[in-house]
């Protein structure tokens, strides 16, 4: 086990310093890093926060709530009076994708709707119908879905006219927090590819899918890369940030591939959040792209390859709140596989990839009179690894030289006995990356790479590496068909209803 000090006091902290801002599902989190990439002790501050949620797929929050939360950290974490003018630069990574319609003066129109607001379901039916939906992902590297904005758009112009007919522009989470703070909406090549209307080739919006939502080029931000940062906004009341400068918005998914330790395209990043993904860094656009993937365009001549999860954190933090879960779950989670477990398709708010079917909800199967609630939370462990064991398939054959499976997050981090799980399922080593924070430091290092090109960074921090066992390859060889057959019979006929 390799553990090495990410952490650093003020004083011994390398120059340049950058602050390192994450909106996640649960929070608003940053810090000071110093140019090796280290968080400075003291500097570090969260805000929790949760999504507004209803039964008939409301996913939102309120983006002046957020802009609020984002300036307490940054008072809370430039406050000191030693850090004089060594802070060089902050960025900031928000979860992808989210959506806000804004007046000509940037005044928010609709609440932020989260990559789970999934209202616009059919709006992507229609458009299924009226587009060529291989094409669109093989242009744009997404496919049809309700987390992006083409059907979010086209539903908004169904069920609120008027907001469509009064909106300037149409902003994410971050572009509208950066607004707020230095007067732009500065979007990172990768934020605006994750509304699903940027060509990952080249760079510009989609002409057909623009039509398709009744929007104009002029009403989105253009992608800027990470090395196009806006010049300092001046001292203000945070004396500390007077020499920085602020950068593109970026997605939380870039931020947590590069904060895993990839930087080509050998690592495949598990991210282990309230929501998870699969992902690996690709010089170029994988061609052809699988269908069940996306390829992202993230900065001139890369573009990240993966699937999404929704319900990673959220299906742990559902089982202990909802089962009543004893303290034991380490045991639970460690004891041998037994085909007396339940059967879990945990799908409490829809599946992502690879079969983009939103309307999907949880399944389970196989629960008797004798079935626990130790039983049930062993069930939903396996079946969030099965959920990225079918990522990984369709994946297989678009990144051929990936060397190792590097996980990282709060469920590696709070239950790390369940990496033996995904390697057992995946049938592939997987590696703990037990770093605290690692999309806030991917963002940091990021802008580091900027700022400072020439600075060593700090190793990596990692535990251990789970090596799948083979007498249980049968087991869950047996278990992942199974998965695939009730998913084919209960979940696959949605596919017509996103």
């Amino acid at each position: 086990m390799t553990r090495s000090g990410d952490t650093v006091k003020l004083d011994a902290a390398l120059d340049p310093l950058v602050v390192a801002l994450d909106i996640g599902s649960t929070a608003t989190r940053g810090g000071v890093h110093d140019a090796s990439g280290r968080r400075v002790r003291g500097l570090q501050h969260k805000v929790p926060h949760a999504f507004t949620v209803a039964a008939d797929g409301t996913s939102v929050i309120d983006p002046d709530q957020v802009t609020a939360e984002v300036e307490q950290v940054l008072d809370a974490v430039t406050g000191k009076r030693r850090l004089g003018t060594r802070i060089a630069g902050v960025a900031m990574d928000t979860f992808a994708a989210s959506l806000i319609a804004v007046d000509a003066a940037g005044r928010a129109l609709t609440p932020c709707l989260t990559y789970a607001d999934a209202r616009s379901a059919e709006a992507v039916a229609a458009l299924r119908k009226e587009l060529d939906e291989h094409a669109v992902q093989q242009r744009t590297g997404a496919r049809l879905h309700t987390s992006y904005h083409a059907p979010r758009v086209r539903w908004l112009a169904t069920v609120q006219p008027q907001v469509v007919a009064e909106a300037a522009g149409w902003w994410s989470l971050g572009e509208y927090v950066w607004h707020r703070l230095v007067g732009r909406p500065h979007a990172g090549t990768s934020t605006v590819a994750w509304t699903g209307l940027l060509d990952r080739r080249t760079g510009e919006f989609d002409a057909e899918l623009l039509a398709a939502a009744g929007l104009a080029p002029e009403q989105l931000s253009p992608p800027r890369d990470t090395t196009d940062p806006l010049p300092p906004a001046g001292s203000g009341r945070r004396p500390a940030l007077a020499r920085a400068v602020w950068f593109p918005v970026i997605t939380d998914g870039y931020a947590s591939t590069i904060g895993s330790g990839a930087s080509d395209a050998t690592v495949l990043t598990a991210a282990t959040a309230t929501s998870g993904a699969l992902r690996v860094l690709l010089d170029g656009p994988a061609d052809p792209l699988p269908f069940g993937l996306w390829n992202y365009r993230v900065e001139a001549g890369r573009t990240l390859l993966g699937g999404a999860i929704n319900d990673v954190g959220r299906a742990v933090s559902w089982a202990q709140g909802t089962l009543q879960l004893g303290p034991a779950l380490a045991e639970v989670l460690t004891a041998p596989p037994s085909d007396a477990t339940p059967l879990v398709l945990p799908y409490l708010t829809g599946e992502r990839a690879p079969g983009w079917v939103g309307g999907a909800r949880a399944v389970f199967t196989g629960v008797s009179a004798a079935t626990d609630a130790d039983a049930l939370w062993r069930g939903i462990a396996e079946g969030v690894a099965m959920t990225y064991a079918r990522v990984a398939d369709e994946l297989q054959p678009a990144a051929t030289g990936i060397v190792q499976v590097a996980a990282a997050g709060r469920v590696s981090n709070d239950h790390p006995e369940w990496l033996q799980i995904l390697a057992d399922v995946l049938g592939r080593p997987v590696t703990h990356i037990n770093r605290r924070r690692a999309t806030q430091c991917g963002t940091a290092l990021l802008a580091l790479d900027v700022l400072a090109p020439g600075v060593t960074r700090a190793p990596q921090s990692t535990g251990d590496t789970y090596e799948p066992r083979p007498a249980h390859a049968g087991h869950y060889a047996d278990r992942r068909a199974r998965f695939a057959e009730v998913y084919a019979a209960l979940v696959r006929p949605q596919s017509a209803r996103p």
